[in-house]
């Protein structure tokens, strides 16, 4: 396992080794990293054999990693480096098209934590901005404990459902998600056929700029159609409708639609997060009631909780993913911590699960 760099105390700099082929972005981002005293550029690597080699040889508290690379790319070094010396990796990439970030969310699947965008340079005028998003991204992910595992769980690890009252059937789901979000959605979203009978609507905490590359990736993988939603438009059975940048997801019921329509909130962040997992949670239990499940993934902090709690009172179900297939513990634990989660399963079940809840409605 990776050294985390808060185990050897706070003044301890977090050792980054930073893989990057272009030789002007790797330049920006070592020179960002050092003009932060809480961090020490301890390699640097021009591909991803390099790349390998030195997180093995070093054992960094976290990697930068681009994905474009040569000799090996990043989505097979990130493979190589949680196979061999499992580290935490952020995955660096432009946001010039969709297809480099699907290769982004390929690689949190084979095991990075997360996708941030390049920073762009210093004459730019949202320059700060950038550099203030990589930088604080990059303190967080190295506090994250990997180890190296699957993100499959045995059938034998997933924990037995709670018992619950009998309640309405299922029409909707909803989910909230953070570090490790988009390979768990994947996972859970694999097991729901295209004629799933419920609209399935997802909070994803992830950097602007990547949530319409996070539903090409998906709809690429999954047998749902994914959209990112838009104010008004019907919820659609079957389809999956992830929130947009910088506005909260939330539900209007309409009489002349089975499933009601989107709303798009521009409320204050709640807990620091627009959009939020907390606002969706209470805006769909709201709308449906004891006909909601709400859904708490992988992720650090505690948004979502205040909502469940919301759902829970509604009549509405709560599952959690567990912690063994979690990549970071956070969210569903503060959830289960609370008191508002149903049911505690790998990721392996729960879409399984959700696909029982909303056939009881046949």
């Amino acid at each position: 396992m990776a050294r985390n760099a808060s185990s050897g105390g706070a003044s301890a700099p977090i050792r980054v080794l930073v893989a990057e082929d272009s030789t002007t972005v790797r330049r920006l981002l070592v020179e960002l990293l050092r003009a932060d005293p809480a961090f020490e550029v301890v390699a640097e690597a021009g591909n991803g054999v390099e790349a390998v080699a030195q997180a093995i040889a070093l054992r960094p508290d976290l990697v930068t990693m681009d994905i474009h690379m040569p000799l090996l790319d990043g989505l097979d070094a990130t493979k190589e480096i949680m196979r061999e010396a499992p580290t935490p990796i952020l995955i660096v990439s432009a946001v010039a098209g969709t297809a480099d970030v699907g290769l982004g969310f390929s690689a949190t699947q084979a095991g990075a934590l997360t996708v941030v965008p390049t920073p762009v340079p210093p004459s730019h005028p949202d320059f700060a901005r950038a550099r203030d998003h990589f930088l604080s991204m990059a303190k967080l992910m190295a506090r994250v404990k990997v180890v190296r595992r699957s993100i499959t769980t045995p059938a034998g690890g997933v924990r037995p459902p709670r018992a619950t009252p009998p309640r309405r059937a299922v029409r909707a789901i909803a989910i909230g998600a953070s570090t490790g979000g988009p390979a768990a959605l994947r996972r859970l979203l694999l097991d729901l056929p295209a004629s799933f009978p419920a609209p399935i609507l997802v909070v994803q905490h992830i950097a602007r700029g990547f949530v319409g590359g996070l539903a090409s990736w998906l709809s690429a993988n999954l047998a749902l159609g994914v959209v990112v939603a838009g104010e008004g438009e019907p919820l659609r059975r079957g389809v999956v409708h992830l929130a947009p940048d910088d506005r909260h997801l939330g539900v209007a019921p309409d009489a002349a639609t089975p499933c009601g329509r989107v709303a798009l909130l521009d409320r204050p962040p709640v807990g620091g997060f627009r959009p939020s997992a907390t606002t969706l949670f209470e805006s769909a239990a709201a709308a449906f009631g004891g006909g909601l499940a709400a859904c708490v993934l992988t992720g650090m902090g505690r948004d979502g909780v205040d909502g469940l709690a919301a759902v829970r009172r509604g009549g509405g179900r709560v599952l959690a993913q567990d912690e063994a297939s979690s990549v970071v513990y956070g969210m569903a634990q503060e959830a289960v911590r609370a008191g508002v989660v149903d049911e505690v399963l790998a990721i392996d079940a729960l879409g399984r699960r959700l696909a029982e809840l909303v056939e009881e409605a046949a």
